[in-house]
């Protein structure tokens, strides 16, 4: 999940290459997780009381999972391990996530059981996340930022789960909600970076350089 540094050409933001000829995929990227990211954490928070909840579904499948895992595939293309393992891997995540709300969470034994299957799946992606968060320090401050409130969301999410606390998820839904603004700052910073006009949204300087 990167966006591209404020240099006067634009490769993408982990690794300095020589521009690829595309667009830089990393504002689609964040703007993807971001948007479905705050789906289901509206919906984790209890703010969807009028709603059925699952929103965040189709959006899954469609926005978090397909449209991410291309923009990982083009970030290969860029030669940009960081994003395209970033991106590949989130992509996958909600496409994941979404195929086992549909296929696999109505045959759960038990509400229970199903909170215990997202737990283990949050725990996994808290692992993998750890790794990219410290990576991330040598991208940019608002890269850095994603990753970081995407760690708290996991821990939280994955500790309210296990232990069956509502109190505890919906906390994490509020700290998703941060973690999807904070994205979508990400994102509008690599597309007002990626235009020629003097609109430029800073995206802070790596921690390590």
């Amino acid at each position: 999940m990167s966006v591209s540094e404020e240099r006067t050409v634009q490769p993408s933001p982990a690794t300095s290459v020589t521009p690829s000829g595309i667009a830089d995929p990393a504002p689609l990227g964040l703007a993807a997780f971001a948007a479905t990211t705050f789906l289901l954490s509206a919906a984790n928070a209890g703010w969807m009381t009028r709603a059925s909840g699952d929103a965040w579904l189709g959006y899954a499948l469609a926005y978090g999972g397909f449209a991410q895992f291309l923009a990982g595939m083009w970030e290969f293309r860029n030669r940009n391990v960081f994003g395209a393992t970033a991106f590949g891997s989130y992509g996958a995540f909600w496409l994941g996530l979404g195929l086992w709300a549909l296929l696999v969470a109505p045959k759960a034994p038990s509400p229970a059981a199903a909170a215990h299957d997202i737990a283990w799946i949050l725990l996994v992606f808290a692992i993998f996340n750890t790794y990219m968060l410290i990576l991330s320090t040598q991208v940019n401050m608002a890269v850095f930022l994603v990753f970081l409130t995407l760690e708290l969301t996991e821990i939280i999410l994955f500790i309210g789960n296990f232990a069956g606390s509502t109190g505890t998820v919906k906390f994490g839904g509020y700290v998703g909600l941060v973690t999807a603004l904070v994205a979508f700052y990400a994102s509008a910073a690599g597309v007002s970076n990626g235009l020629a006009g003097r609109l430029r949204f800073p995206v802070g300087r790596p921690l390590i350089s």
